[in-house]
């Protein structure tokens, strides 16, 4: 397959063609800046050309020469003449040839691996909460938000049906669904999404904690440290990745990442786990942040193993130079960091704000895999797990699972309950405008019933925290 990467270049064309008239070659559903214009010959096997705005101008003026406004069979056969008459760069040749780098370093997972059938066969047991037993405080001291990125309904009840119709989320009363439009955009990506949770303020895509002027907006993570509760971030992604980004940082582009990073000495958090390791130590100007963060009085380790006797203070684990692997070879990262987290912030009296996030639930179904969905979603409800079970025992902590946006456009077709099976569709290889499930549990869940905006999340944060 030969998939094409734009890079910093305007929506100009959108060539409409179906797949079945040109197979030879080329297949373009969509030209746009963050689109990829896919040619789907062999599903598995994809090489990428990444777009120079100068070697796009090029093409473009081809395009624009020969009037490919709308494409056919044969002038889109052209168009992929044009594209290849143009004289690459040696890094495109490079790529060509197959060593395949992509746009962007945190990027590389949007592919299609199409797995629609998936047997589990990795279950667990689910703990039933006795809301009878528990009374939980009027308001409360901390707030955990989970966010399972790209989690839509069909993502959770896969996992559901593959775990034997058995969920620690299904502990959570308290449910509605949120809307998650960008500003610019019907469908959001990570960015605005994130902002909107950590902020309340919508904006466009690729913003991370500024506003559509790219002002700075102060984050419920700032805001919980300036009333002098404790912080942290947890993420399977990179830790400068889009959401988690969004809490800390403030920059007009998601793709800053080096930028974010900085960001994050900048902050009072008392925490924070993940990967991005490169964009702390690797870097442009020269600074070695986590020296820089030692300085400042943090504990920073590669893994978590090593962490383990760390029982106060300022911590930062950093688990890979970008991306953490995904489930099952990163282990119980997620649950088990979620657990550390809660046992070190706890032991702030006035109380602590955790983001939490499953981020590869989004990954597997940008690359419409089934079997990577269902593990990743069950990963994430152990971690969940985790979260309520603090709750439950504290009675002050209110939890809260959420999304910033579905990707996939997931539909189960099939699954068996006794045999952990699911079988899905996809309608789509990127993010979905569709609404995301919000579940709550402790004190001021019922807040969160109804159908309401992705910002009411942090209005409703920021009202029971009281600030």
């Amino acid at each position: 397959m030969l998939r094409i990467r734009t890079k910093n270049t305007p929506q100009i064309i959108k060539p409409d063609l179906k797949e079945s008239e040109f197979r030879p070659l080329l297949c373009i559903p969509s030209f746009g800046p963050g689109q990829n214009i896919s040619g789907k010959v062999e599903r598995k096997l994809f090489t990428d050309i990444i777009f120079t705005p100068t070697s796009m101008n090029q093409l473009l003026k081809k395009i624009s020469n020969n009037n490919y406004s709308a494409a056919t069979p044969s002038n889109t056969r052209n168009f992929a003449e044009a594209i290849f008459s143009i004289k690459w760069p040696i890094s495109l040749i490079i790529l060509l040839t197959g060593l395949c780098l992509p746009v962007q370093g945190q990027e590389d997972y949007k592919f299609n691996d199409l797995k629609e059938n998936y047997r589990n066969a990795d279950t667990y047991p689910v703990q039933a909460i006795d809301y009878q037993s528990i009374k939980f405080k009027k308001k409360p001291r901390n707030i955990i938000l989970l966010i399972g990125d790209g989690m839509g309904v069909s993502q959770v009840f896969a996992g559901y049906t593959a775990n034997g119709g058995f969920l620690n989320l299904a502990n959570m009363k308290y449910c509605g669904f949120s809307t998650t439009q960008s500003t610019n955009n019907f469908t959001t990506d990570s960015g605005a999404g994130g902002t909107a949770l950590s902020t309340g303020v919508r904006t466009y895509n690729g913003a991370i904690g500024v506003d559509t002027a790219k002002n700075p907006l102060p984050t419920i993570l700032e805001l919980a440290e300036q009333h002098h509760k404790a912080t942290g971030l947890i993420s399977t992604s990179a830790i400068t990745h889009a959401t988690p980004a969004s809490f800390i940082s403030h920059q007009p582009s998601r793709s800053s990442y080096e930028a974010i990073a900085a960001d994050f000495l900048k902050t009072e958090i008392d925490l924070f786990i993940g990967g991005g390791k490169t964009f702390f130590t690797k870097r442009k100007d020269g600074r070695d942040l986590l020296e820089e963060l030692k300085n400042k009085g943090y504990q920073v380790f590669d893994n978590l193993e090593d962490a383990r006797q760390v029982d106060s203070g300022l911590l930062a684990i950093l688990t890979a130079d970008e991306h953490t692997p995904p489930y099952p070879e990163r282990g119980n990262l997620l649950p088990d960091a979620t657990e550390k987290a809660l046992s070190l912030l706890n032991k702030n009296p006035r109380g602590f704000f955790l983001m939490v996030e499953g981020s590869q639930i989004d990954w597997a179904a940008h690359q419409n895999n089934t079997a990577f969905v269902v593990k990743e979603m069950l990963d994430f409800d152990r971690a969940i797990g985790k979260a309520l079970a603090f709750a439950a025992r504290e009675r002050n902590t209110l939890v809260i699972v959420t999304a910033d946006h579905e990707t996939g456009g997931m539909s189960i077709q099939n699954g068996n309950f006794g045999r952990g099976e699911i079988s899905a569709k996809y309608c789509s290889g990127g993010h979905t405008p569709l609404f995301v499930p919000i579940f709550a549990f402790g004190p001021g869940a019922d807040h969160f019933s109804g159908i309401m905006k992705n910002t009411d999340i942090f209005k409703k944060m920021h009202d029971l925290f009281g600030f």
